[in-house]
């Protein structure tokens, strides 16, 4: 679903862009133009925007997606400064995007990490830290007796950390959970898809990359036909970044 690459041709009522910009895109797999594995994306006006200030092409194909996706979790979350914001996945890819991008918002921010993932996950600038795992959400309550005020739940844990968030509280799901009904928790379900052409996001998104709100992370850079191994690879867990495929 991310492309990045150099504009080589301009349909012919499209204006505010030329031949030989360099730009970031969010592509839809399941659309008429397909997703991203190639090497010419056909990319409608609003599905893309500007390369940030002093980004390689290969890093700012990191940010579309999930950068979206993060900014969806937190207009959804409804939060004001000063809230409380659990993160499970925090170490992976989009769990650092929500947890620099709360951060910037002055939310608190309590983020899991593994041991090897602790140095990655502070720098990241959460509030807290606490372990990750089937003892999450304990943690989280020793912080906040209460339980916190949403769960951006990036690691798909679902009812093993449910309990982290307050009566009344937000659970935030990025598989289509709907959750469980469970003490007046209201349970959204986050749909990256419906950012194809949110083009205002992008460009926050653009100024946060710019600005060192948030920080591209590329895992490795693969030829495109070596995608089957980075999907093996992805899906074999402990990836931190992403897989960059270059045509």
């Amino acid at each position: 679903m991310d492309a990045a690459g150099v504009i080589d041709e301009v349909g012919p009522d499209v204006t505010g862009w030329s031949v030989g910009d360099e730009v970031m895109a969010i592509a839809l797999p399941l659309s008429t133009h397909g997703g991203a594995y190639v090497q010419e994306l056909v990319a409608p006006v609003g599905s893309f925007t500007r390369v940030p200030r002093g980004t390689s092409l290969l890093a700012a194909s990191t940010v579309p997606m999930n950068g979206l996706t993060a900014l969806q979790i937190l207009s959804l979350a409804g939060l004001s400064r000063g809230d409380t914001l659990a993160v499970t996945g925090a170490a992976g890819l989009l769990g650092n995007y929500v947890v620099q991008l709360a951060v910037a918002a002055g939310l608190t921010v309590i983020a899991d990490a593994a041991p090897a993932d602790e140095a990655l996950v502070r720098s990241l600038g959460p509030a807290h830290i606490v372990p990750r795992g089937d003892g999450f959400a304990a943690a989280v309550r020793e912080l906040v007796p209460g339980g916190v005020d949403a769960l951006a739940d990036a690691a798909v844990q679902r009812s093993v950390v449910v309990d982290a968030v307050r009566d009344g509280g937000v659970f935030l799901d990025v598989r289509g959970w709907s959750g469980d009904g469970s003490r007046g928790i209201r349970f959204e379900q986050v749909a990256v898809f419906s950012e194809y052409r949110s083009f205002d996001k992008l460009e926050q998104l653009r100024h946060a990359v710019e600005s060192g709100t948030l920080t591209p992370r590329v895992a490795e850079v693969l030829p495109a036909s070596r995608a089957a191994e980075a999907h093996e690879r992805l899906e074999a867990g402990g990836t931190r970044g992403r897989f960059v495929l270059t045509w």
